[in-house]
């Protein structure tokens, strides 16, 4: 994961650490790096919430006399 790089840390801080070049890209960095991605979903989901919201409004109208 992480390497302790040389040297000896000052008073009150931790290891030095270097971030290694051949670690994998975690899937929520990837999503959040997209900005189409966040665009689409950002677009996608408030659709799809208010789409169901609405069915459920309309199934819920009481019939007319």
């Amino acid at each position: 994961m992480a390497q302790k790089k040389g040297g000896t840390p000052g008073p009150g801080h931790g290891p030095r650490v270097v971030d290694d070049p051949n670690e994998p890209v975690p899937i929520m960095q990837k999503i959040l790096d997209n900005p189409f991605l966040l665009l689409f979903i950002g677009v996608t989901v408030p659709t799809v919430f208010y789409t169901i919201w609405g069915i459920m409004e309309v199934a819920t109208i009481p019939l007319g006399k």
